[in-house]
């Protein structure tokens, strides 16, 4: 397979509008997250979302998102090289930022047939269901149980403090 394009959603919009227009645009899912550390759990997710359809789209946080979500410290990888990172990954075709609180206007810009979220979320939580109802866009779980995490392993990383005081 052939490495995935990092663009913005306003030049895949209009990509799409044309490939919709003449009939070769095939199914489109759209997956999205942070993805600041990836780890197994983000492959699974992306693996299973692409078996949806025939092109796989990644929003992904902007850095500014990332730390509105997060926290300060956050992102640890900036969005170029989480975007290039994914773009490489065999299940994704494209990879697109985002900025804003939710993905209405993502969804909005390119019908997607797919939507798909995590296993930490259902069908009635996904934040964006209505926009995903309104526009007759299926909403697909995807990937294994969330035992996995950024935060865990930012966590993890971190050293088992001292019982005995600081050196």
């Amino acid at each position: 397979m052939s490495q995935g394009q990092v663009t913005t959603r306003e030049v895949l919009a209009a990509r799409f509008a044309q490939q919709r227009a003449a009939g070769t645009l095939g199914r489109v899912v759209l997956a999205n997250g942070c993805f600041d550390l990836l780890h197994v759990g983000h492959l699974r997710y992306l693996a299973e979302a692409r078996s949806h359809g025939d092109c796989l789209v990644v929003a992904v946080n902007t850095d500014a998102s990332v730390r509105g979500l997060k926290g300060e410290g956050r992102p640890v990888v900036p969005y170029e090289e989480r975007a290039e990172l994914l773009a490489g990954l065999w299940p994704v075709d494209f990879v697109v930022p985002f900025d804003e609180p939710d993905l209405e206007l993502t969804l909005r810009a390119l019908l997607p047939a797919v939507h798909t979220k995590g296993t930490d979320y259902t069908a009635d939580t996904v934040p964006e269901a209505p926009v995903d109802r309104e526009l007759g866009i299926e909403i697909a779980i995807c990937g294994d149980v969330k035992t996995r995490s950024t935060t865990a392993l930012l966590a993890a990383s971190q050293p088992a403090p001292n019982p005995e005081g600081p050196d």
